[in-house]
C-alpha cells in the first residue's frame, strides 16, 4: 500500500521553490522590535551649554540632630533639653537662612505620640525639612 501513494510523485521533478513565508515572518518581528526599541536609545538631549568660569558653590545647610529616649527625655545636638524650651528652639532655628534639617533620632520603644508631638511643635514653629534617622538592619538581629 505505501509503495502505491509513492508511485504517483516519481513521474515529478522536485520542487525547486524556496518557502519564503518563515523568513517574512521572522523579519516582521525583528523588525516590530526594531521599532519599538529604536526610541528607548535616543534618550538623551543634546544640549551646548554656555561655559563660565566660577566655582560651585556648595553650602550645605546645618542639621539638628534631635535625640528622643524611651523616657520621653529630649537632647539637642548631644545636649539635655527640657519640653518646654523646644518649641522656643525650633522657633529661632526656623528663622535661619538657609533652614536647618531636623534630624530626629527616637529610640525604638518611644511611643509614637511623643514623636507626633515633637513634628507638629517643628511644623508650627515653620521647620518643613525633618527627616529621621535609623540604624541598618544587620542580617540575623532584631
Amino acid at each position: 500500500m505505501a509503495s502505491r501513494n509513492f508511485s504517483r510523485y516519481r513521474n515529478k521533478p522536485p520542487l525547486a521553490e524556496m518557502n519564503v513565508v518563515p523568513l517574512v515572518d521572522v523579519m516582521l518581528v525583528l523588525l516590530v522590535i526594531f521599532i519599538v526599541t529604536a526610541p528607548l536609545l535616543t534618550h538623551s538631549v543634546k544640549i551646548d551649554l554656555p561655559k563660565v568660569s566660577s566655582q560651585v558653590n556648595m553650602t550645605k545647610p546645618e542639621h539638628i540632630q534631635l535625640a528622643i529616649r524611651e523616657n520621653g527625655d529630649l537632647f539637642w545636638n548631644g545636649e539635655s533639653l527640657a519640653s518646654d524650651a523646644l518649641a522656643q528652639r525650633f522657633v529661632a532655628e526656623a528663622s535661619k537662612q538657609p533652614q536647618p534639617e531636623l534630624h530626629i533620632r527616637a529610640d525604638r520603644h518611644v511611643h509614637y505620640e511623643k514623636v507626633a508631638q515633637v513634628m507638629a511643635q517643628a511644623g508650627k514653629a515653620g521647620l518643613i525639612r525633618i527627616g529621621f534617622v535609623s540604624e541598618p538592619l544587620v542580617l540575623g538581629q532584631k
